[in-house]
């Protein structure tokens, strides 16, 4: 028996272009109660990085695939298939690479083998929709001798954030920042300066405020305002917003704001000819706002939601989702008095016609720092099997 552990240093968030590094560690265990022991022999091991894709069959009409390209060998259990018995398509590989050959292991021994590959990063990023699915994970292939393959999966989230692609880093290494007290590889330090990147241009993306004003009002008359001092946003942040209902001619009696996500699928691919658009509520607030002169409202865009991207099947984007419930008579006429004493109670009607109406917002997430997003990620940076 051999325990196979492999575990991913920084924690298992990452961004498209970024170097994963996994330990992988092959222990051959020396248990207490074994009265017998001996030496464990693997003939080789193998690791590669996958992305697979699936669709709903509901929502999406994928092109048939080419049956001509057919892998005979993919279905013999000897050969390394990273993506054998997962479902849908792989639609993004790097190259696998070789740990080892003809490794032995005497009881109670163990031996480390560092994995380091380059993410691509012109990938799609993670996301798990109502139509659409990206999953990437690190598959580790072991076998024995005369023995079929055992696989060890080990699932990621991948971020993406446009323009890294085009950023060329500088030539002269005197003029790049560094740190003299560390030793980096050459790879390391680059990595290391691309999450650097990454964190400032979205610092720069997300601190750009101004003040955007919009009227709210509806067929009868103004109903109030709306303030929010940016449109966009890290995943992590929270959304803000102001209302002020003084200088309407119309009472407002409630109002909701939700967070939403808006999946579509591109036209050429989707089921059926105009099908509607798949919305996914992350946050919402509701609230009861007669006689109110001014109100706000903040929703936590959550750290393990997926930012805005596009691929050629589908696009995800951002919106604020208002509802708001208008009085169809004026404000006086909500309130009806009580008794004819000389202490009065004001109360409210019994019944009032009212008006409702929605109104959206578009806003634009982008990603945060993989190292944050990896506090509240849903996948394990150690994972084993038993072979």
């Amino acid at each position: 028996m051999i325990e196979v552990l492999a575990k991913l240093g920084r924690g298992p968030v990452f961004l498209a272009g970024e170097v994963l590094e996994c330990v992988i560690t092959f222990t051959n265990p020396l248990s207490a109660s074994s009265t017998s022991a001996s030496s464990e022999m693997l003939a080789w091991a193998s690791a590669q990085i996958h992305c697979q894709f699936h669709a709903s069959e509901n929502r999406v009409a994928l092109p048939p695939s080419d049956g001509s390209k057919h892998d005979v060998q993919a279905e013999n259990e000897t050969v390394f298939v990273p993506n054998r018995g997962e479902r849908g398509q792989c639609i993004l590989s790097t190259p696998p690479k070789i740990l080892f050959c003809d490794l032995r292991l005497d009881p109670g021994e163990s031996k480390s083998y560092s994995y380091c590959e380059t993410l691509p990063i012109d990938g799609p990023p993670s996301f798990r929709g109502q139509s659409v699915k990206y999953v990437y994970k690190l598959t580790i292939g072991c076998q024995r001798v005369n023995s079929p393959i055992k696989l060890l999966r080990v699932p990621f989230r991948v971020l993406v954030l446009h323009g890294l692609k085009d950023y060329q880093f500088p030539q002269d290494e005197a003029v790049a920042p560094s740190n003299p007290f560390l030793e980096e590889e050459e790879g390391l330090k680059k990595d290391s300066r691309l999450a650097d990147l990454a964190t400032e241009l979205l610092m720069v993306a997300t601190s750009r405020r101004s003040l955007h004003l919009y009227n709210i009002s509806n067929t009868r008359g103004k109903v109030g305002t709306f303030c929010i001092f940016k449109t966009v946003y890290k995943i992590g942040e929270d959304v803000i917003g102001t209302f002020n209902f003084s200088e309407g001619d119309i009472p407002c009696l409630q109002f909701s704001v939700s967070l939403q996500m808006e999946e579509s699928i591109q036209e050429e691919f989707q089921r059926r000819r105009g099908q509607p658009v798949s919305f996914s509520t992350h946050a919402r607030h509701q609230e009861a706002c007669l006689h109110t002169a001014q109100s706000s409202f903040s929703l936590p865009i959550p750290l393990s939601s997926t930012p805005g991207f596009t691929t050629n099947i589908v696009s995800l984007k951002w919106r604020l989702h208002f509802e708001f419930v208008t009085s169809g008579e004026s404000a006086g006429t909500c309130l009806v008095r009580g008794s004819q004493s000389e202490a009065v109670t004001w109360t409210g009607v019994e019944q009032i016609e009212v008006d409702t109406f929605s109104w959206d917002l578009p806003i634009k997430v982008l990603p945060t720092n993989p190292i944050l997003a990896s506090y509240v990620s849903q996948f394990s940076s150690t994972n084993s099997i038993t072979i």
